[in-house]
């Protein structure tokens, strides 16, 4: 069972490789850079993540294509959404927020790697009512 306490330990872990990358590579590289940077650290890590997730749209029983991809799902539970922009805008926040909802995850993770500094302005948290089903 998926408990706050778990949720967290993953957050912080995934916080702490992209603190890892921005640490080696700095700010200034392609998102896409970044990505691959975090698919691998999260490996190193033995993290289990999805990457490039599709998120089909359900509507009055059919199914939508759409092109929505979340580009990191980890555990199962936290949504990421990584990013290389001088802020992060609130369009950003409604692509994590949507992502969270469609893959009914607790939690969802922006990290701006356009930034000084990761902890201090290069990352955001999101939770939604999923959130609120966990144990503590």
């Amino acid at each position: 069972m998926m408990t706050e306490k778990y949720l967290k330990e993953i957050t912080y872990n995934v916080i702490g490789a992209a603190i890892e990358i921005h640490k080696s590579l700095g700010p200034g590289l392609l998102e896409s850079v970044y990505h691959e940077c975090m698919k691998h650290e999260l490996s190193l890590r033995k993290i289990y993540f999805l990457t490039e997730i599709s998120m089909p749209v359900r509507y009055k029983e059919i199914e939508v294509a759409t092109n929505l991809r979340c580009d990191l799902f980890v555990e199962n539970c936290l949504a990421v959404e990584i990013k290389a922009s001088k802020t992060i805008e609130p369009i950003f926040e409604a692509q994590i927020l949507t992502y969270m909802k469609l893959l009914e995850a607790p939690q969802g993770l922006i990290i701006n790697f356009n930034c000084v500094n990761i902890f201090s302005d290069g990352q955001k948290t999101y939770i939604n009512d999923f959130y609120r089903f966990l144990e503590d």
